[in-house]
């Protein structure tokens, strides 16, 4: 049995062009989106969003876990390219390395990272 006045969903944007993406482009999307995927990453990265850089021990304070948490939840987010870190005597700070996911996180930080209930 045929469907009448069905159409195929769009291939792209408006007008017809195409997507450009690249393999990069979906990798840095995936780490970034997979990051957000624990309540504790996510709200790292949403503390993250807010400044340039914070040290382990604010987001300790900040977060409100154990210092050995934040630094394997630290750990994975370097691993994966999202954070980086420098070192200032004793300290370690980390910021959002890469402006695309800066970008993700500022969008969700606006959305979600509030203090407005839902």
């Amino acid at each position: 049995m045929a469907l009448t006045g069905m159409t195929s969903p769009p291939t792209g944007p408006p007008g017809g062009d195409k997507f450009d993406f690249s393999e990069a482009d979906f990798d840095v999307a995936s780490r970034g989106l997979k990051a957000m995927g624990n309540r504790y990453r996510l709200e790292i990265l949403c503390i993250l969003a807010g400044t340039e850089e914070v040290s382990v021990q604010d987001l300790v304070d900040q977060v409100g876990t154990s210092q050995s948490n934040i630094s394997q939840h630290l750990s994975n987010l370097r691993d994966k390219r999202i954070l980086a870190s420098r070192k200032d005597a004793n300290k370690v700070y980390y910021r959002i390395r890469n402006p695309k996911i800066l970008q993700l996180m500022e969008i969700m930080r606006d959305i979600f990272c509030t203090a407005t209930p839902y």
